[in-house]
């Protein structure tokens, strides 16, 4: 079979960060719903992947150690997806270690910022939704919300209350694009650009991004996730093979209640693209 064709999911989220499930039942899920290749790419976050590991490999997966680094880019947040490092490398921990660090100040910011709109005990809500306090997030403030009755659903939550400009929503300078790409590949591994259609950016900032990636020494770039509609795959199946990068596949699930897509579930990629597992033959650890 084509490497093209494989069923690769290599961007989803555990409890480590801001998903609902273990790393041992994701590796369960996506098992049973047919892939061949996972990695969990928690947030900022490498605490999970000897469990995650274990679990795919268990339950007859390969497995590629993975996370994804919030990044600072032109005033806005970007998402790099680190796939094949060293899960150990002292460097990598201690950078996501101190991006994390500044989760905790900003959510009290953002629980104030709620009160202030009339809903109380948002810290405290969205805390017990977080698996890992250090990681407290966004997603931890909208499940609490739609608990409280606050909303109806997630979505309608960063609507209203957590998106720019909007009651809730509180900035953050996260790591930069070169420490990001550096961690990553000086650790071993392969840097990706996560679903590059949700940023939003011009042509131009978009073009910026993925010179400056690639010159940092990133090589791959998500053509096929779970927040890009089919137009979307062509458009960055071309920006692959324009800026020459490796092309990665993943559905960034969260939960079974809601994310856009399931683990597994994904198209495959276009063809005459370098996959990314291609580049990370030796760091795939085998079934």
């Amino acid at each position: 079979m084509p490497q093209t064709y494989l069923n690769a999911d290599l961007h989803c989220h555990s409890v480590v960060s801001d998903g609902t499930l273990t790393p041992e039942q994701l590796a369960q899920r996506a098992a049973a719903r047919g892939v061949e290749l996972w990695s969990l790419t928690d947030h900022d976050e490498v605490g999970g992947q000897h469990r995650a590991s274990d679990a795919a490999r268990a339950a007859g997966m390969d497995y590629l150690t993975g996370t994804e680094i919030s990044v600072s880019f032109a005033g806005s947040t970007v998402h790099i997806v680190g796939l094949g490092f060293d899960a150990d490398d002292a460097a990598l921990t201690q950078g996501l270690y101190d991006t994390r660090n500044g989760r905790g100040p900003r959510a009290r910011e953002m629980a104030r910022q709620l009160e202030l709109s009339g809903i109380a005990g948002a810290y405290e809500g969205a805390l017990r939704h977080a698996g890992n306090p250090e990681l407290i997030s966004r997603t931890h403030f909208a499940r609490y919300l739609v608990e409280t009755g606050v909303c109806s659903d997630t979505y309608e939550v960063f609507r209203r209350y957590l998106t720019e400009g909007k009651p809730g929503y509180v900035p953050h300078t996260w790591a930069s694009l070169r420490d990001a790409v550096h961690w990553i590949t000086n650790a071993g591994g392969v840097a990706v650009i996560a679903h590059p259609a949700r940023y939003d950016f011009s042509p131009n900032l978009e073009y910026a991004l993925f010179s400056e990636f690639k010159q940092l020494g990133g090589q791959g770039v998500e053509v096929i996730t779970g927040s890009h509609r089919p137009a979307e795959y062509l458009t960055y199946a071309d920006m692959a093979r324009e800026f020459e990068l490796a092309a990665s596949r993943g559905s960034d699930f969260h939960s079974p209640d809601e994310s856009q897509i399931d683990l597994g579930e994904l198209p495959y990629l276009p063809a005459h693209l370098t996959p990314v597992w291609e580049l990370l033959q030796e760091r795939i650890q085998r079934a």
